[in-house]
């Protein structure tokens, strides 16, 4: 997907990016294949594979939810996807990036700067820790291909508001999405939605998970990671 393909499929999304945001775009990427070059953020570094694989990738949220002024957490965010990627095209966005790995956040820190983000941080925690302060705090939550979604939802569900959202983002999904209702009610949500399309050009398909929060989740959770892992909901 080169700049006209990734501008053009943008415009199917009813995103119409600013030349601003696509130089911003521009800066991250190469940004991203220098930090890459000694320290390892993405496997996908060809800069057609970039911009349909993590940007445009990204940027499909908006398949299942309007994105304006909202407070956004982006769980495992890695190397910005699709957290950082949201807040260049959607500035109003009050982004909170977070991952386990320093190295990650590292980048993420000197991109925000090069490019003068403002409302928007990058925190160097795991999900469990990071939620002891911050239950309840944000409209809405995404993670993109992190892990299974029961594990997942415990994860993530704490984080949201009543009446907010958790959208996981993933490949292939229908088990996964099946073994998890038990879960995401425990944790009070609901699956509101499930969008399930094909990135173009054959790239693979997507599934988009909407979770919407019907109530406050027990402070029970998230439980110690090994205990998600050893004992899933």
């Amino acid at each position: 997907m080169n700049k006209e393909e990734f501008i053009r499929a943008l415009k199917d999304l009813n995103i119409d990016i600013t030349n601003k945001q696509l130089s911003d775009l521009d800066t991250y990427y190469k940004m991203l294949i220098d930090y890459n070059s000694h320290t390892n953020l993405t496997r996908i570094t060809e800069e057609n594979e970039v911009y349909l694989k993590h940007f445009y990738d990204s940027l499909t949220l908006v398949k299942t939810i309007k994105l304006d002024d909202q407070t956004l957490l982006d769980i495992g965010t890695g190397a910005g996807f699709p957290g950082l990627v949201l807040k260049i095209v959607f500035p109003n966005l009050k982004v909170t990036l977070v991952d386990s790995l320093n190295k990650r956040i590292t980048f993420l820190k000197s991109v925000i700067e090069k490019l003068n983000l403002k409302d928007i941080e990058a925190i160097h925690a795991r999900a469990e820790e990071y939620v002891i302060n911050k239950r309840e705090s944000f409209d809405l939550v995404t993670s993109r291909a992190v892990a299974n979604l029961n594990t997942l939802s415990e994860l993530c569900i704490p984080f949201v508001k009543t009446d907010g959202y958790f959208i996981s983002m993933k490949a292939e999904a229908k088990e996964e999405i099946k073994s998890a209702e038990k879960a995401v009610k425990t944790l009070g949500g609901v699956i509101k939605d499930t969008i399930i399309f094909e990135l173009p050009y054959n790239a693979g398909t997507r599934t988009l998970i909407k979770i919407e929060k019907l109530v406050r989740t027990s402070v029970k959770y998230p439980r110690k990671f090994s205990e998600i892992k050893k004992k899933p909901l």
